[in-house]
């Protein structure tokens, strides 16, 4: 065995570690200097989301702490994975993402959050030469990425000849419908990050709000901007086994989010009565006060019979 080879290698690996070391040192440093010198106007933003694509997602909150996503296809089953997790510090940062890019994402962001439009990626003479106006370009470059991801996986999937009869018809419909729908519940997670992301800085001053709390299903907003739940899936409704939806991709699931939307507005609604309230609403609810106390308790009535069904609110 050549020991010297070894020697040689091991002193490189050595150096090559502590260079990297170094580097996540002098990164990280970076990072907060920046983090610290901007974070009244974070704060004051609420947040920025500074990635958002179907293969990863990073935001920060409004303490400066970032939320990451990752998802991935499992070779296995087919099926589209997601990790999500909380990042505390600059240092945890720079482990995970090339420094470059998250200023690249903070600059993107802020501009988008502006309203501005892109930085052109093409020179004229090359959008001559193609044919396209730069009008064209900012269009494209507004375009919802989730649409066109399924627009993509429509025009990978078109077939050169018609379906042979009603079966081939049937299953090829089938499994487009069913990529729509992974692609729909992928869009309805992404705008629930989105929500926390943005309802982190006011969450924490309200605490956790419980939206819904009935015999098989229990959904929260947190202080700190997440939603969580638990629901007995329709499957295990006799053995009442709880399943508990770890992150917005699995809210999707059983929920739509404009119902949690909605249902969020109303328990806000009754627990600060004059939220939404227009003019003079408060001289008509003295007048109804009078009107006995039948209306009460059917109003009552009709709200605990409604409360509770799963098909106002779960999927």
């Amino acid at each position: 065995m050549d020991t010297s080879r070894n020697d040689q290698l091991g002193e490189l690996a050595a150096d090559a570690s502590l260079e990297r070391t170094d580097f996540l040192a002098a990164s990280s440093a970076q990072l907060r200097k920046f983090l610290d010198g901007n974070a009244d106007r974070i704060a004051e933003l609420g947040g920025l989301v500074l990635i958002d694509d179907e293969v990863d997602y990073l935001a920060i909150a409004s303490d400066l702490s970032f939320r990451s996503r990752s998802r991935y296809q499992d070779d296995a089953t087919g099926k589209w994975v997601s990790e999500t997790e909380v990042i505390e510090s600059a240092s945890e940062l720079v482990e995970l993402y090339n420094l470059a890019d998250v200023f690249a994402a903070f600059q993107e962001a802020t501009k988008a959050e502006a309203g501005l439009e892109e930085e052109p990626t093409a020179t004229a003479d090359l959008l001559k030469s193609a044919d396209i106006s730069p009008e064209e370009t900012v269009a494209l470059g507004g375009e919802n990425p989730y649409a066109a991801a399924a627009d993509d996986w429509a025009a990978a999937h078109e077939y050169e000849e018609p379906p042979e009869g009603e079966e081939e018809a049937a299953e090829r419909l089938y499994d487009l419908a069913l990529a729509f729908q992974e692609r729909s519940q992928q869009t309805e997670a992404h705008l629930l990050e989105q929500f926390e992301s943005a309802a982190s800085q006011l969450t924490a001053v309200l605490g956790d709000l419980m939206i819904i709390d009935d015999e098989d299903e229990r959904l929260t907003l947190r202080a700190s901007g997440s939603f969580a739940a638990e629901v007995v899936p329709e499957d295990e409704a006799e053995t009442g086994v709880w399943r508990k939806l770890d992150g917005p991709d699995d809210i999707v699931e059983f929920y739509d989010p404009t119902d949690v939307f909605g249902d969020l507005a109303d328990t806000l609604a009754e627990a600060f009565p004059s939220l939404g309230e227009p003019a003079g609403a408060v001289d008509d609810n003295e007048d109804a006060e009078g009107e006995g106390e039948d209306a009460e308790s059917e109003d009552d009535e009709g709200g605990e019979a409604g409360k509770g069904e799963e098909g106002d609110d779960r999927r």
